[in-house]
This record gives structure tokens, sequence and C-alpha cells, in this order.
């Protein structure tokens, strides 16, 4: 423990105060004196270490596990997101869905650590203007709105995310169908279909097939910040990355990511088979993939977090903390909308009346 307590924080070297990590500056930076320092991190560009899946799957070694630094760690009763942060930090609402009910979560066993990074890069300036915008440019959402900053509540999380590379050979059989016409007893064209056995391999290498492993940003809102530059940006993982940042801890395991991973390839796999069939149309596609050389990595990507109330309901705005693409949901105007189906319901009558 005594390891773990003298990394839990990261000192400046002019005044003492803990230093915390700047996307800005690419550095850890005092808050207090300004003192910047890049050498606290490894950017090195040394190699970032993937994991043989089978071994993981069947344990994992203690040495692979924890933060290396002192965190303290929450779990919201309303959306059951479990926040990872620096001790110093006091929580009083979730960090994903701004409910009150949180409680610290007794450590029942030290999570996988993650094994590589993806610092923020993107400043909280800029995101704050591009949300603006990205406000702005939706019509349908109510002018009150687009009239309010609601930027107050952005924070800045690394989400969980595994990663899965594999080697796959996937022989498959098919019936492969080629159209022939002839003329029927009226001199009409009739299509046919001449069915014809077919097989083939497909040999394929994936490389970095994420999985997120997210409870607190809503599903449907984690594909749209892809892609996330992981085969390119990725650097050994470090605390000082995420000293003063808010962790989420993934609460999908690397059994239930692994899972994940297989059908995802398997479903690329089947579109690589189907294009390699012969003919015009095909049926009765079926694949076998064999998987070697697989493995993994537990990576923390950074995210912007915006979490506002509208009405009744909750509403997540993400913005990608590497590209700044954004995605997010808004409420909408049903008076706007109806007055659009109005006006479209005149133009129909207008031109029906022409047409008569």
């Amino acid at each position: 423990m005594s390891e773990v307590t003298a990394l839990s924080k990261f000192a400046c070297p002019a005044c003492g105060a803990e230093a915390v990590w700047t996307p800005s500056k690419h550095a850890l930076v005092c808050p207090y004196c300004g003192t910047v320092s890049p050498a606290e991190l490894k950017a090195d560009g040394s190699l970032v270490e993937e994991s043989d899946l089978v071994s993981a799957l069947r344990s994992m070694p203690d040495d692979q596990r924890g933060w290396v630094a002192q965190k303290k760690t929450v779990r919201c009763q309303s959306c059951n997101a479990i926040s990872v942060f620096d001790p110093s930090r006091v929580a009083q609402n979730c960090d994903f869905c701004g409910s009150p009910a949180i409680v610290a979560v007794e450590d029942s066993g030290a999570p996988i650590r993650p094994s590589s990074v993806l610092p923020f890069k993107v400043a909280d300036t800029r995101v704050r203007e591009d949300i603006r915008s990205w406000y702005g440019s939706h019509w349908f959402a109510p002018n009150k709105l687009k009239t309010k900053a609601l930027t107050d509540t952005l924070k800045g999380i690394y989400l969980p995310y595994w990663t899965f590379d594999a080697q796959a050979r996937c022989p498959w059989d098919a019936e492969a169908g080629f159209y022939y016409y002839t003329r029927n007893s009226k001199g009409e064209q009739e299509r046919h279909v001449r069915w014809e056995p077919a097989s083939g391999v497909v040999d394929h290498f994936f490389d970095d097939v994420l999985v997120p492993a997210s409870k607190g940003v809503h599903p449907e809102l984690l594909s749209g910040l892809e892609p996330f530059p992981t085969t390119t940006d990725l650097v050994p993982y470090d605390p000082g990355y995420v000293s003063g940042w808010i962790v989420e801890q993934y609460q999908i395991d690397l059994i239930r990511a692994a899972e994940d991973s297989r059908a995802r390839m398997n479903a690329a796999l089947e579109q690589m088979c189907a294009g390699q069939v012969p003919g015009d149309t095909q049926r009765n596609l079926d694949i076998h993939p064999e998987y070697s050389a697989q493995t993994f990595k537990h990576i923390l990507l950074p995210v912007w977090l915006l979490t506002y109330t509208y009405g009744s309901k909750n509403y997540q705005v993400a913005v990608n903390g590497h590209t700044g693409k954004i995605t997010g949901e808004y409420p909408i105007s049903w008076v706007k909308v109806a007055i659009v189906v109005f006006i479209a319901l005149i133009v129909i009558f207008i031109m029906m009346s022409h047409q008569q």
C-alpha cells in the first residue's frame, strides 16, 4: 500500500501543490502557480502492450490489477455508473446523470488495470463553443434550449473500453445464383435463377475491435463518438494522465466483452464471405470462422460529457476528447413539428388543387 499512496498525487516541483493533467498543454500543470511538468508522464513512445486473451480469461495476474494510485470509488444508484476519482475530490452528484443518489463502493477486488490511455487533446473552452454551435444547428430543438448556455455541467471523463485483436481464417460455402432469362408464351421476359454450389476462404486480421464498457453514457451515443485513433495515438497507462480527471470503472467484464467482440467479428466475416460469393444472388451462406493470436487491451478513452435536464427527462451530449466529434440528445419542440406538418399539408392541398 505504501507504493500506491506514494503515487496517488503528483506534486508541483515549484510549490508542492497537486498538479493535474491538462490536455491543451499535454502535461501536468499546477492550478496554483501554473508550473508545467511534462516530465512526470511516460511520453517516451514505449510500446502499448497487448495481453493474451486466452490466458487472461483463465486468470489475470494481480500485478495487472488496480490503478497504481489511490482512488475513491462511488456508484450511482440511479444510472449504476461507477466513478473513480482522486481522494481529495468530494462527489455530491453523479457525473453521468446528475443524480444525488451516490454511495461509496467498498473495494471488492481490484479491476484490471488499463494498459493504455488516449489522452485528452481538445480543451474544454473549444468544447463549450462547439456544443453551443451544435445546439444552434438543431432547428427542431426548443428555442429556450438554444438561448441557454447549458455547458455548466461539462465534465472530462475517461471511459472504459476493451479492444480485441485476432487473426481469422474463415472457410465458407453457399449457393451462388446466376440470372438467366426466357420468354413466355406471351412474349414477356421472365427471369430465372440457376443455383450452383460455391465455397472459399476469407483471411482477415482484426485490429482493435472496440467494445465499450461504460454504463454512464447512453449506449446510442457511444458509437457516434467513434472513431478513436487507438491504433496510432494510444500511450502506456500512467496514473498521471488521469490525475484530476474522472474515470469510469468498467462494468462489462472481460468475458462479456470478449463474447461481444466475437459476435462483431463473426458479423464482419459473414459480410466479407458474402462479398466473395460469385453470381447475381446467393443463399444458404454458412461460415466456419477460426481464430488465432487473440489479444486484448483495457484502455481509457477521453470524452467530454454534458448532462442536462429538460422537462422531466435527462439528456446527454458527448464529445470525443481527442478529435472533437460531437454526438448528443436534445428535446423536440412539438410546436415546431406541428408547424412543419401543417405547412406540408397546405403544400399538398395546393398541388392537388392545381392537378384538378
